[in-house]
């Protein structure tokens, strides 16, 4: 796999699609143009799922909450896509159980609920990773024995799936990279090229490490900047109105053992009655998240004191013996969910009751925007952007020849090739120890095997050949070094957030944020992508700076 600057050179003359942004869709959509035989660029102003796609309370699921707003037809849809999901990235995509306590008083009464589950069930075609189940209250006790007793009704036990929101993201665009398409980081769209009659011709694009600037031509051009949408248009000609009501989701991460749950629980807010989750990660658990309108710069969206504040009363509100605190909290996160602005009647909503429903739009400049949607439907929304774009270039006249179906409902994600049908976990981690040759703990084994996929006995086979990769990033934690050194060479990471955030996550998982690993990790990068000593402060106290903004919210 070529680096990020090497992809960064290999930018010019004229490709059939430009693809504006690097998250779970711009990903999606430069795989199913790959597949199909089309010559695609991606361009991403920072990292692949730097924003809304790394962000997400991280699941593949259905949306029951979606059945009380009636939208029928988004929820078969998601649970549609739930289920390729769990074929094509087994590894990346797991079942999860979902416990949903009924109390006195509760809006939903138990009965209504129960009609709900099978609705839900049935939608699916009954392929949900299991059918739920009912449980009594001393059921609820055995199966989540610090969750609040007192008026407690019952509770439906459903299934979900959990996921690597980043990974699954990096893992789509690298399937594309394999096939042909340039996926170029740390590369801003500054402006659009436009020909005859207005229409975009291409852009020109900045390296955002260097100022350099390249000028590229392409056939279409797609916008799939999420919270970025409406910027990204103002570059072309401008819609009469914004697209998008973008708003803010905010989840922390507290240690598993001040928290620990056996499944992801659903949580009714005490204050406002929105739902949210506290969901086990491992040695961690999360809570989240919060809904409420923003309006400022997408890249500045971070936790306030208020945020996490909700969230813990709603934790204390259901777990009251662990009166967490914010002392509790290890990090948080925050994105942007870009949902569709609601018009006419229908402006003034909720901000929760805003559809998750997509759209494709096409200016009269020819730029074609996919705003609004969901990452369980990820896949399915690219193959729609793709379509519009094939019609667009046939009818151009730009594209004559023959395309090959791109089959992205069957055809494996990387990690995924090779994957046992029975999903057995550990018998590939096991596997992955035996060809690393004693030279990973079983913790770490287990690690790659969820992180990376069969691609892990590739990684095992270099700690083999070289052990002193097994060393761990942080005292007593399963990351190690290779996975730096693998992120630089073969998964484009440019940068110590690259690896820390999103390649490995300890960003949020370790107590210190990694900040104990973040001069190693640039020293590891520098080895492998030439950096010297300034750039190389520089990547590691951007790092720093990350981690304090995601710390503001102590400060008040």
């Amino acid at each position: 796999m070529p680096t990020r600057d090497q992809m960064w050179s290999r930018i010019g003359g004229t490709v059939d699609l430009l693809v504006v942004g690097g998250g779970i869709n711009g990903a999606g959509i430069a795989r199913d143009a790959a597949r199909r035989g089309l010559s695609v660029l991606l361009v991403e102003q920072n990292d692949l799922a730097f924003g809304t796609s790394s962000r997400s309370s991280k699941l593949v699921h259905g949306g029951l909450r979606y059945l009380e707003q009636m939208e029928f037809s988004l929820v078969f849809e998601a649970v549609s896509e739930r289920r390729v999901l769990l074929d094509i990235a087994p590894h990346l995509v797991n079942p999860l159980g979902f416990l949903f306590p009924i109390f006195k008083g509760s809006r939903q009464s138990l009965a209504t609920l129960k009609a709900g589950m099978w609705l839900y069930d049935g939608l699916s075609l009954f392929r949900s990773p299991k059918l739920h189940r009912s449980l009594t209250p001393a059921d609820v006790a055995e199966e989540e024995p610090l969750l609040r007793q007192e008026g407690l009704k019952g509770a439906p036990l459903y299934y979900d799936c959990a996921t690597d929101d980043a990974r699954l993201t990096l893992e789509s665009a690298l399937d594309a990279a394999r096939l042909g398409a340039v996926i170029a980081t740390w590369t801003r769209c500054v402006s659009f090229v436009k020909g005859e009659q207005g229409r975009i011709r291409g852009a020109v694009l900045e390296d955002v490490r260097t100022g350099a600037t390249r000028e590229v031509a392409a056939h279409a051009v797609i916008n799939a900047t999420g919270p970025w949408t409406d910027k990204t248009i103002a570059l072309g000609t401008p819609l009469d109105r914004t697209l998008l009501r973008p708003t803010k989701g905010v989840h922390i991460v507290v240690p598993a053992d001040r928290l620990p749950v056996q499944q992801a629980v659903v949580c009714l807010h005490p204050t406002d009655g929105r739902v949210l989750f506290a969901i086990p990660w491992g040695d961690a658990t999360y809570i989240g998240t919060t809904d409420t309108d923003w309006e400022g710069d997408p890249a500045d969206v971070s936790a306030d004191a208020s945020d996490v504040t909700y969230l813990i009363d709603a934790s204390n509100a259901y777990f009251p013996g662990q009166d967490l605190t914010p002392d509790d909290v290890i990090s948080t996160w925050a994105g942007l969910r870009p949902l569709m602005r609601p018009v006419g009647a229908d402006a003034e909503v909720d901000e929760s009751a805003v559809s998750r429903e997509h759209q494709v739009v096409v200016g009269q400049d020819g730029l074609i925007t996919i705003a609004g949607g969901k990452l369980t439907t990820f896949r399915k929304m690219s193959a729609e952007v793709v379509d519009t774009a094939v019609k667009m270039l046939r009818l151009s006249g730009h594209l004559t020849r023959p395309l090959s179906p791109a089959g992205t409902e069957r055809e494996p994600l990387p990690g995924a090739v090779g994957w046992p049908a029975d999903d057995d976990h550990d018998r590939v981690a096991r596997r992955v120890a035996e060809v690393a040759d004693g030279h990973l703990t079983p913790e770490t084994a287990r690690l790659l095997t969820d992180t990376y996929g069969m691609t892990a006995m590739a990684l095992a086979s270099e700690v083999r050949e070289d052990p002193s990769l097994a060393t761990p990033l942080c005292p007593g934690r399963p990351e190690i070094e290779l996975q730096v050194r693998y992120a630089a060479r073969h998964e484009l990471a440019a940068s110590v957030a690259d690896v820390l955030v999103r390649r490995t996550q300890l960003f949020y998982r370790e107590a210190d944020q990694a900040l104990g690993a973040a001069e190693r990790v640039g020293e590891i990068l520098a080895a492998e992508l030439g950096w010297d000593a300034e750039h190389t402060a520089a990547s590691v106290e951007a790092y720093r700076q990350r981690v304090a903004a995601s710390r503001r919210w102590r400060s008040g």
